[in-house]
Order: C-alpha cells, then structure tokens, then sequence
C-alpha cells in the first residue's frame, strides 16, 4: 500500500452536497416532476424486486473480503476511512475483461468492479474508482441507475413494458446518469486527494494502456481541446455523440474535474469547510433551487448553439444548390 493513503484527510461526516454537481441536482430534481416517472419505477420494481436484481448482479461474482481480492478490500476499506461512510456496503469483482464498475441496489447499495479494472489500474487509480462508486452510493443514485440499467436491458430485448413512457423516462435517467457521473469524479478525487491520480484513472479508464505510452499533460491538452475547440456545427456532433451514452467522455470529465478544482471547492473541503450530514436540509433545498436555475440556463445555451448551428448546416447545404458544381 502506498505511504500517501495514511496521509489522507478523514472527512469526517461530509454530506454529498459536499461533491455533488449543480446539474445533477438539478436534473434529478427535473426528473421527478416527469408525470410518468415514479409509476414507471414502482411498476418495474414491482416485477424485479430487490433480491432478484441483487441475485442478478452477483450470481456470476466474487465478493470481496480479507481473504479474496485481499488488495480490493484494504483499498476499500481506507476509502471508506477517508470518506467516512454511514454504513458498509458489499463489493464484487466480477470477471470481465474491459475496465468498468457500478455501484447498484435498492435499499442495499454495493459495488461491482470488473476484473479488467483491477488488471489495469495500480493501487491508487483503482482507490479513486472505488471511491467514486462509494460517491455515486452516498448521493443516493443507485435506485435511479440500476432503474436505468434494466431499462436499457429490456430496450434491448424489446421487452413489452418499454413503452414510449417507459422510454421517455429511460432518455431522462441517461440525462441525468451522466451528470451523476461528474458528481463522483470528485467524490472519487475526495477518495484519494490527489488529482493527479484521479485524471491518470480516467486516462487508462479512456484509452487503456500501461503508464509508459501514455502521457497525462497530453491527454489534459486534449481534453481541453475537446471542450473548446471547434465552431457550432461541431457542437451539433458534441450532442448526438452523447446520445444513448450512460457516461460522459473521460476527457469532458476531466475538464470537469479540473474546473472544480480550479474553483477552489477541493480545497476549501480538504481544509475541512464542508457541509455535514445532519445539516443539509435546508441549505439542499435552496441549492437544489439555484441548481435548477442554473442547469436551465445551461441546457437553453445548448439548444440555441445546436440550433444556430443547424440553421448554418442547412444554409450551407441550401447554398452547395444554388451555387451549383
């Protein structure tokens, strides 16, 4: 185990308002006035039930304990130190060979991580992953993803209960799940305290490799790039790249996660200026409020961009016409 996992700040009883993102916020809070949305869930809830999708998920893995995965768990054990979780949540490694890993559940949250991540990261990336999923656990996302999981299945499967109800409310959860997932690269950073590591994870997480071909100075040039680069037809492409994805690209994410940063919110909460759990009631309301506000903003610039630039794409293919060959 490397030194720098004792020196981590214990955070003792942060809230996840602490890491959360406006946007996440604010598009869980939109998906719940959907009409549809709690009666689509209490429906396929009602057919799976929560030990049946438990059983699903960890039928065909191992659970991790002092004895199996014996680096999983000390790992996992110092991220739930570090973060101080309310209560224990399982891990399972199952054995699948691209790196990935979910936090699932009902009312009995736990962690699968693919063996293929446990190959590919070294100790402290493979901290960050674990605490990012222990993140996605404590902001309460893991009724509302593993909604999304079995949606997209039955889609799929062309399973009769995904209706256009059904699927209006699975491009929603899509929305949503994404921003979820800027929420816990900083629970994830928060984990490990060190940004290095965190954006090394998503670099291997992006393009697998081992650490001598690649480089992080680059993959953070073009994470920039990608996020300013470009003229507004480009931000047309931007979108529909997106569509059906459950997670954002690693190289937004880490422009993201660098932002956060850079706004000073990381430090102020390793300095221990941080929102407590027993205290968020009412700070969390008027910041779900301001959230709301902001994220509408947000996806109106969005659509005016997509809109110009599709008025640009016709204009241009209009032009191609009349100005003949």
């Amino acid at each position: 185990m490397d030194e720098n996992v004792k020196a981590r700040r214990v955070l003792t009883e942060i809230a996840p308002t602490a890491w959360e993102h406006p946007a996440d916020r604010a598009a869980l809070n939109a998906l719940r006035k959907i009409p549809v949305f709690d009666e689509v869930l209490k429906k396929i809830f009602g057919i799976f039930g929560e030990r049946p999708i438990r059983l699903a998920f960890q039928a065909n893995a191992v659970k991790v304990s002092p004895r199996q995965f014996p680096r999983v768990h000390e790992l996992y054990t110092e991220v739930c130190h570090t973060l101080d979780t309310p209560d224990e949540y399982g891990v399972y490694v199952s054995q699948t060979p691209f790196a990935n890993a979910g936090a699932y559940g009902m009312d009995r949250p736990f962690i699968i991580v693919n063996s293929g991540t446990i190959q590919l990261l070294d100790d402290d990336e493979l901290a960050y992953i674990l605490a990012h999923e222990v993140g996605h656990i404590m902001s309460g996302h893991v009724l509302y993803r593993t909604m999304t999981f079995i949606l997209l299945q039955l889609a799929d499967m062309g399973f009769p209960i995904v209706g256009l109800a059904a699927r209006a409310v699975l491009v929603a959860l899509l929305e949503w799940y994404r921003k979820s997932e800027i929420s816990s690269d900083r629970a994830g950073l928060l984990g490990v305290q060190d940004p290095q590591v965190a954006m090394r994870a998503m670099l291997k997480l992006a393009g697998g490799g081992r650490a001598e071909e690649t480089n992080l100075d680059e993959f953070i040039q073009q994470a920039e790039q990608y996020r300013t680069g470009g003229d507004l037809v480009d931000a047309v492409f931007k979108v529909l790249n997106l569509l059906g994805q459950t997670h954002p690209f690693y190289v937004l994410r880490v422009s993201e996660l660098r932002g956060w940063i850079e706004s000073g919110d990381y430090d102020r909460i390793l300095r221990g200026e941080y929102p407590r759990r027993g205290q968020e009631p009412r700070p969390y309301m008027d910041d779900v409020a301001a959230a709301a506000k902001a994220y509408g903003e947000g996806a109106r610039g969005v659509v005016d961009q997509v809109g110009d630039a599709a008025r640009r794409v016709r204009e241009a293919f209009m032009g191609s016409f009349r100005d003949g060959p």
